[in-house]
């Protein structure tokens, strides 16, 4: 099997706390496949959430692919691969400190994320990118968006955002803050794929780890224009009954 192309930032972060290890931007893999993908029409990053490790990461890409195949999306599908199986993120007792640093290193890995797609976009203007999260790979997206949206050449950088049980807020499509950003940032649209079953996000709210997960119900207030969201169904929190469950893409 040919290895899956991915960005990957692993080891660059302390699984136990979140501190930064290394200040590195990214590394890719395989690099000759980087370059087969300049050029491109457009290419889609799959984010994975907490608890994966690398196989994880690449499991979850080859899930992608195979659904994004399904609908007939025929462009590169690469991966994007952190350090989010933090330690004792399998305990309960351990869990809501191993969620705080999953978040942490999530939100750290905005910047590297966003380096990539300013990177990628120096060598291939013309591609456009697209980016699916899960759970916590939503964290990872919201902070890319307000990395890239520090500099006025990124307007409209991001093609397209595909959320699938997100764990950041309801609150943000609607916040002035993030609101802002998602207009100016993202080009066409941000779709949250929400579930009120997940079981999961249901878990984390009750607990009150995330506070209205914006995957468990939807947005609140009054989103702006380019946000949209469809109510799924899936069988549990995991990407692949999400994946079951995407219909329509982009």
């Amino acid at each position: 099997m040919n290895p899956i192309p991915r960005i990957s930032t692993r080891g660059y972060y302390d699984l136990s706390t979140g501190s930064t290890l290394k200040n590195n931007s990214y590394f890719t893999y395989p690099k000759k496949d980087f370059k087969k993908l300049v050029n491109s029409k457009e290419l889609t990053i799959m984010i994975h959430g907490l608890r994966n490790d690398n196989a994880g990461a690449v499991a979850k890409v080859l899930l992608a692919k195979k659904q994004l195949r399904k609908l007939g999306y025929v462009h590169p599908v690469i991966g994007y691969s952190y350090d989010s199986n933090t330690t004792g993120a399998h305990l309960i007792k351990h869990a809501k400190h191993a969620l705080a640093v999953g978040q942490k290193i999530a939100k750290k890995n905005g910047r590297n994320l966003g380096k990539f797609i300013e990177d990628f976009k120096l060598t291939s203007p013309k591609t456009k990118i697209r980016l699916m999260g899960h759970s916590l790979g939503s964290q990872v997206i919201l902070s890319t968006l307000e990395y890239l949206a520090k500099k006025k050449q990124n307007i409209g950088v991001v093609e397209g955002v595909y959320f699938f049980g997100a764990s950041i807020t309801e609150d943000v499509p609607s916040s002035k803050k993030y609101g802002k950003i998602i207009q100016s940032i993202v080009n066409s649209k941000v779709v949250n794929h929400y579930a009120p079953t997940d079981e999961v996000l249901n878990w984390a709210n009750n607990e009150k780890y995330v506070k209205g997960p914006l995957g468990l119900n939807g947005a609140t207030g009054k989103p702006v224009k380019k946000y949209r969201q469809k109510l799924v169904k899936p069988k549990n929190h995991r990407f692949a009954s999400y994946a079951d469950v995407l219909n329509s893409f982009p």
